[in-house]
């Protein structure tokens, strides 16, 4: 990583990394089609007759297409952390880093966006989940501790908790 330039590391994770943000990190003043948007237009490469199956495609994924008109600010927060990840998926990076993404939500809301997760990860996304919750990293199949900026451990997680979105467990 080290040995490239800044546009190339730009480029990088323009198209092979998504990240969702326990803030949501969304325009307020835009669209949530526009606000999905915004990853397409740092792409030199896209062509913008795609651009609108692609993000329909990645709003359908999260449950989100009927809201693509709707302004962000008129979302409740489980809904901006499903738009957030359509944002993340649109270019359909190999890599979704997630920072705390249930942090701000409500369990039922926590919940849909874990199954979402886990979804991505089933279908050959790597997840990489930052969570300071023991409960959320249980849903993962794997976790690494940190402390002061080293690993400390690494668990394969035997009986993983399994979102199904509808705010209740299965084992």
């Amino acid at each position: 990583m080290e040995k490239f330039a800044d546009d190339e590391l730009a480029i990088l994770r323009n198209k092979k990394i998504g990240f969702v943000f326990q803030s949501f990190n969304l325009l307020p003043r835009t669209t949530v089609y526009e606000n999905v948007e915004l990853p397409l237009l740092y792409d030199e490469d896209h062509l913008e007759t795609h651009n609108r199956e692609k993000i329909q495609a990645a709003l359908r994924s999260v449950g989100m297409d009927h809201r693509i008109n709707y302004f962000s600010n008129q979302l409740s927060g489980g809904e901006k952390q499903r738009v957030a990840i359509a944002r993340a998926l649109v270019n359909d990076p190999e890599i979704i880093f997630a920072d705390e993404p249930t942090g701000n939500l409500d369990s039922k809301s926590g919940l849909a966006v874990m199954k979402i997760l886990q979804q991505l990860n089933n279908e050959g996304h790597t997840v990489i989940l930052v969570t300071h919750e023991t409960y959320t990293a249980q849903h993962a199949k794997r976790i690494l501790n940190m402390k002061d900026g080293q690993l400390v451990s690494d668990i394969s997680v035997q009986n993983r908790l399994i979102a199904d979105g509808e705010g209740e467990l299965l084992k």
